[in-house]
């Protein structure tokens, strides 16, 4: 699947309503705040110059940069249904939006804290297995308000930041890494984006129990 330009989505997608319940879904477009250290999840067609030498991911403080970006897909090899909410504990992909790669890790060193690297990996959104991610929170599902954590499916560590920074040739932004320990510095919340509207079975569903 090719990665459609970002300009493209407000002709096919749409935001959520007030009336909708407040879940994130696939198919929508995010960036992502870690909420310990107050910077977002990005990437570039940077790579790191030590390690797997792969597209570098880090975290900036700047909240226009299109280049935080994400798109949530289904894991690697399934298919996820535009607007099918995501579930807590749900295993899925994050689509780098501007370079088609996807969220990854694996057992390279990251360069500044010396835990495991975070990458962006694949090309036009296919990578391979090391590109999963679990969803953990609290409840059902994954909601738009929640703080949420991302564990990597295959090695464990938490999607983190611990506010070690770097020089050229991207001066100011934090290193993004996997961490074994759960901590403050592992949450993440859903921000500004393009959120897919939930089927209107999920609203009954929700409808349903709330009744």
């Amino acid at each position: 699947m090719g990665v459609v330009p970002f300009l493209l989505f407000g002709g096919l997608w749409s935001a959520v309503g007030a009336s909708s319940p407040a879940v994130v879904t696939c198919g929508s477009v995010v960036k992502l705040l870690n909420t310990r250290h107050n910077v977002r999840l990005h990437s570039h067609d940077v790579r790191y110059g030590s390690g797997s030498g792969q597209q570098s991911v880090t975290g900036v403080t700047s909240v226009d940069d299109s280049n935080s970006y994400w798109r949530i897909r289904g894991k690697t090899a399934t298919v996820c249904e535009r607007g099918t909410p995501i579930k807590c504990g749900q295993p899925i992909r994050l689509t780098h939006v501007n370079t088609g790669r996807n969220l990854h890790s694996h057992h390279f060193t990251s360069p500044l804290s010396g835990n495991q690297e975070v990458s962006a990996f694949g090309e036009e959104g296919e990578g391979d297995y090391l590109d999963d991610w679990t969803v953990l929170c609290n409840g059902p599902y994954w909601v738009r308000d929640g703080e949420v954590r991302f564990k990597h499916s295959s090695t464990e560590v938490l999607l983190s930041v611990t506010g070690e920074q770097y020089g050229r040739p991207i001066s100011g932004q934090k290193e993004v890494h996997g961490m074994a320990q759960p901590s403050q510095n592992n949450y993440w919340k859903a921000m500004e984006g393009i959120f897919m509207k939930p089927s209107e079975l999920l609203k009954a569903e929700v409808h349903h129990v709330e009744l």
